[in-house]
């Protein structure tokens, strides 16, 4: 299942598959966002802007717009044990 970062719920996980454009920060780069890298939705501000990340062990956030740029795909998590 494909989704974008924005889309995520508090908790859930993705992996980075591509950019829905070429228009994305160095600084993201720079912080670890790039394709294979795993993202967790960690927080959302009180006003839903910005969401809180964390990618591979970086916590950083950022808008929501941007996290639209962003295609994931879910990492189901087992709950059969």
């Amino acid at each position: 299942m494909e989704i974008t970062v924005a889309q995520l719920k508090r908790g859930q996980k993705g992996i980075i598959k591509e950019f829905a454009d070429d228009i994305l920060p160095i600084k993201l780069l720079e912080l670890g966002c790039l394709p294979g890298n795993q993202v967790e939705l960690v927080q959302v501000a009180p006003l839903k802007d910005p969401i809180y990340i964390n990618v591979n062990g970086s916590h950083i956030a950022i808008r929501r717009s941007m996290a639209a740029l962003i295609q994931l795909e879910i990492i189901e998590e087992d709950t059969v044990r």
